[in-house]
């Protein structure tokens, strides 16, 4: 993929300014990610170099940087910019993950948290091995968004074995340090290369990294110290996500072999379209239908919001694609206490049939001086039409 210009990525101005940059990566970010598009190199490649463009942009000093000498002065900068990218720096997607999980709110949601190696060091310097992390996905209404909701998940699922009690162990046998690295976890291996002999430190084939083995092995979870089963599992997802984002919960992944650490369950969050709403970013928008005589003589209209119907009052005269707002009547921003606004679009239903009646009094009201446009009136419906445009 031929490299493009940070902003042009991002879909922002030289002028954005730092809320805004956030934003527009947040878009982008939720648009192309992997859990979105799976298998779609297009996708994965567009995702890494958004969050090539935030690491710059991001970063007030590369950005003065970038913005005065492109990415020349990247060079020895440091991060995703700078010597080619992702694949000159060989990042991953985890690595980008890891970076930047907060974008979405911090407290392990919303971002793409969660993903860990499968080995670790416990308190006291001993490898244990962390178990994978599982993923589901929560449809939620934009009601559940609103409010915040609380979700049951019955999940299929490594656990540790009872008989063994996670140690993987016949009969509460005790493990025996590792012979081969001496219950480090590691060993050394020195091989011929271009340079001389070089000496490497790689993770213990014979005991995976852990320092100990197991010769009397459980027989019923064949000595990994865990078996399938199921654990309910009771989440609270905070009110103003968004589809696409991802809540980490840490510890509901599978358990870790011989009692290690358990891995976290990655919910993605889907949205399920509203009846009457449609959603953009934290806005709600609703459109209105009025009829000719409401447009006209004007009104108090129900409208529905996610706390329950509003009155509205309609002006006489309102015109077609008039917006009206609503203030703090969309959705919670999350991990904050603002809120986005409700947008009402005024649109007309015009009858496509009428009586012979009903065509007599249109006919009079076409005479009518009250029913012609003014200059004034046609040169603003024209300049709301060619804003369209701009």
């Amino acid at each position: 993929m031929a490299k493009r210009d940070y902003y042009e990525v991002l879909e922002v101005p030289k002028t954005a300014t730092a809320d805004e940059i956030k934003k527009a990566y947040r878009k982008k970010a939720i648009q192309y990610h992997p859990d979105k598009n799976p298998g779609n190199k297009e996708a994965e490649e567009k995702f890494k170099e958004a969050a090539e463009a935030y690491s710059v942009l991001s970063d007030p000093d590369k950005r003065a940087k970038y913005d005065q000498f492109g990415f020349d002065g990247l060079n020895g900068a440091g991060g995703f910019g700078g010597g080619g990218g992702f694949s000159g720096a060989g990042m991953s997607m985890d690595d980008i993950f890891s970076m930047f999980g907060d974008i979405f709110g911090g407290g392990g949601f919303g971002g793409f948290g969660g993903f860990g190696s499968s080995r670790t060091r416990g308190r006291s310097g001993e490898r244990k091995s962390r178990g994978s992390d599982l993923r589901v996905k929560v449809a939620l209404t934009l009601e559940e968004i609103n409010n915040g909701v609380t979700k049951k998940f019955k999940l299929k699922k490594l656990v540790p074995c009872q008989h063994c009690k996670g140690t993987g162990a016949k009969d509460g046998s005790a493990a025996e340090t590792c012979p081969d690295c001496h219950g480090s976890g590691v060993v050394m291996r020195t091989q011929q290369s271009f340079f001389g002999m070089v000496q490497t430190q790689t993770v213990c084939p014979r005991c995976g990294g852990e320092g100990k083995i197991i010769k009397d092995r459980c027989p019923h979870c064949s000595g990994d110290g865990v078996v399938y089963g199921e654990e309910i599992v009771e989440i609270n997802i905070p009110a103003g996500v968004a589809e696409g984002m991802q809540l980490s919960v840490e510890g509901k992944g599978n358990a870790g072999k011989h009692n290690g650490y358990n891995g976290n369950l990655l919910v993605l969050i889907e949205e399920v379209p509203h009846k009457d709403l449609v959603r953009d970013e934290n806005d709600l928008v609703y459109n209105l239908l009025l009829t000719v005589p409401q447009a006209a003589m004007g009104g108090a209209i129900e409208i529905p919001t996610l706390d329950g119907a509003v009155k509205l009052k309609i002006e006489p005269g309102t015109q077609p694609g008039k917006m009206l707002r609503l203030r703090g009547k969309g959705l919670p921003e999350l991990n904050t206490s603002r809120r986005g606004d409700m947008i009402v679009n005024v649109s007309v239903y015009i009858p496509e049939t009428l009586s012979k009646d009903e065509k007599a009094a249109m006919e009079k009201f076409q005479t009518s001086d009250h029913f012609q446009p003014t200059p004034s009136i046609k040169e603003k419906l024209f300049r709301k039409f060619r804003s369209y445009f701009d």
